[in-house]
């Protein structure tokens, strides 16, 4: 299973297992497969599809964004979760960037060849780096040395605020809506089959337990 490390989906607990919403779903139905989970940390994001090609993973599972990029490369399975891509920046700065156009002054950190990226090149926004994975976006702007950065709003909940590492950090306008989707090799057979699996755990509330626990939501 290709991960990045990447709350509330895919991270390392106090014992350094990988857990998360997206390691529990794998394990889940891991089980329902009969087979083992092993875990492979993509150490660039925008190779993932060349990952599965190749055969070094079976599957891209790390809140995946479901767009025409990923319906090209792989056999993706139905949507599971609800995902934005939003704006965070220091909390004292955030009401004065209100809409699209105000943030075209800013200098941004982005995951490379992430949603957040390609919205920001629709944006016309160039003035941005782009880097390994949306933790080390983050921490760009805590550090001060972007002004901003976008991220998925899942992980934007889980990891700014009062209570978290960066609590200075807080959530602004959102610019796009999304779903997140399960990546599996083209012509697989396992995509028909993780979506009956799918199903199953939606229907019987096992999903709507784990979302709640990680206070994400279910794709309808």
């Amino acid at each position: 299973v290709g991960i990045t490390d990447y709350a509330p989906m895919d991270y390392k607990d106090e014992n350094g297992e990988w857990t998360g919403f997206d390691a529990e779903f794998a394990r889940l139905v891991a089980k329902e497969l009969g087979v083992e989970v092993e875990f492979f940390l993509l150490s660039d994001w925008g190779q993932k599809f060349y990952e599965l090609e190749t055969k070094n993973i079976d599957c891209v599972w790390n809140g995946m964004t479901i767009d025409d990029t990923a319906l090209n490369n792989a056999s993706v399975s139905d949507p599971y979760v609800v995902n934005a891509q939003v704006i965070v920046m220091k909390a004292d700065a955030v009401g004065n960037y209100p809409d699209t156009d105000s943030l075209k002054s800013l200098n941004f950190a982005v995951e490379s060849s992430s949603a957040g990226e390609k919205i920001l090149i629709e944006l016309g926004i160039t003035d941005y780096i782009a880097l390994q994975d949306q933790t080390t976006a983050l921490m760009e702007v805590k550090a001060g040395t972007a002004d901003a950065c976008v991220i998925d709003i899942t992980m934007a909940n889980a990891m700014t605020g009062e209570g978290t590492n960066y609590a200075d950090l807080a959530s602004g306008i959102s610019l796009t809506s999304e779903e997140y989707g399960v990546a599996f090799r083209k012509d697989s057979d396992i995509t028909a089959e993780f979506n009956k699996i799918m199903a199953k755990l939606m229907a019987d509330g096992t999903l709507q337990a784990l979302a709640d626990k990680y206070q994400l939501t279910l794709a309808k």
